[in-house]
């Protein structure tokens, strides 16, 4: 059957995820099973629809086939819970817990997996529009080599962890009230021990060390923007590495700018190949020369786009675009000194 989980938690479908928290701590307050007046059908309901709508990629799954879509996993209840436990839980708040996971719902653990790096690398500004290849040194953990990262020394085979009897899980007893389970600390909720420990991480199927990571800048890269490279964080035994992330800063250049793309130069240009107009050779990052024609009356401020000359990605092409600066003279011989007294007196 196919169940509204907004109508259950009492909420909008458009509610925030913060609207849906009070909403389903209010209930499960109100409808505790051992509260008086408490009824637990609601109390399990609210806590399935909770535990639903709470989960963005659930929720999304609900909003679209329903309560009977896949992987849906509405149906877990609450694992066999004995709510005797909550004897004298009365006015408790249960604050941000997850109650999926206080009763054990019936999911699977989730994997462990490893700390996320994170390096910063200092570009110039021809870097980051050629794009280039760079290396960072990182001190992290990884996997160990000698035990592929079982904690097993050569020759040893896995048994079952004592701690847990090989359920990975181990139950604790907060404040008298209720029980948590918790990945054991002993196999690391892997539910095996090795009957010897490999020599070289004692057990801790990681060891720490220093490597030199290599990568390749893209084109067109700009300053703020974050690489991630996967799996070259930090490890962890049995579960997947984490990712290192590196932040890029770009350098300032002397002559040349950006927006997107484009590639902006300022050009300063003689008043007299501004009125009766020019070519000028321009000279480009990569020290190759483009020449420009700077047309006849061109006003100081004016852009020229030069197309296909800006940075190059393999996805897109950007301009080159020139904006024009008139060098005005500061000192004229007598002979430039005359011609632009004429000139004024035609009214120029």
């Amino acid at each position: 059957m196919n169940k509204d989980y907004y109508k259950i938690l009492g909420v909008e479908k458009n509610a925030s995820d913060d609207e849906i928290k009070k909403a389903f701590r209010k209930i499960a307050h109100q409808h505790h099973p051992d509260k008086a007046g408490g009824d637990e059908k609601k109390f399990k309901e609210a806590n399935e629809a909770y535990q639903v709508l709470s989960n963005k990629d659930k929720r999304a799954q609900y909003d679209r086939f329903g309560s009977a879509g896949p992987n849906m996993g509405g149906a877990q209840g609450f694992g066999g819970f004995d709510f005797s436990g909550f004897q004298n839980a009365g006015g408790f708040d249960f604050g941000d817990i997850d109650l999926g996971d206080l009763f054990g719902g019936g999911r699977r653990s989730r994997r462990r997996r490893g700390s996320d790096l994170q390096v910063r690398v200092e570009l110039t500004f021809e870097e980051a529009v050629f794009g280039v290849k760079k290396s960072v040194t990182i001190d992290h953990t990884k996997s160990c080599d000698d035990c592929s990262g079982t904690g097993a020394d050569k020759g040893s085979s896995m048994t079952t962890c004592p701690e847990c009897d090989g359920r990975g899980k181990v139950q604790t007893q907060m404040m008298g009230i209720f029980a948590t389970v918790t990945d054991c600390p002993t196999c690391e909720g892997s539910g095996k021990v090795p009957e010897k420990k490999c020599d070289t991480c004692r057990g801790a199927g990681v060891t720490r060390e220093k490597n030199t990571i290599e990568f390749t800048i893209p084109a067109g890269i700009t300053s703020g923007d974050t690489l991630r490279i996967t799996a070259r964080g930090e490890a962890v035994k049995g579960g997947p590495a984490g990712d290192l992330f590196v932040q890029i800063l770009v350098k300032s250049h002397a002559k040349f700018r950006r927006n997107g793309l484009d590639l902006i130069l300022e050009e300063e240009v003689p008043m007299s190949d501004a009125v009766l107009g020019a070519t000028r050779t321009i000279t480009m990052l990569d020290d190759k020369k483009i020449d420009v024609k700077v047309p006849a009356g061109t006003s100081h401020g004016t852009t020229l786009r030069v197309a296909g000359k800006g940075i190059v990605t393999d996805r897109a092409k950007g301009n080159l675009m020139i904006v024009i600066k008139i060098k005005v003279p500061k000192k004229l011989s007598k002979k430039a000194k005359e011609a632009m007294e004429a000139l004024r007196g035609e009214g120029y």
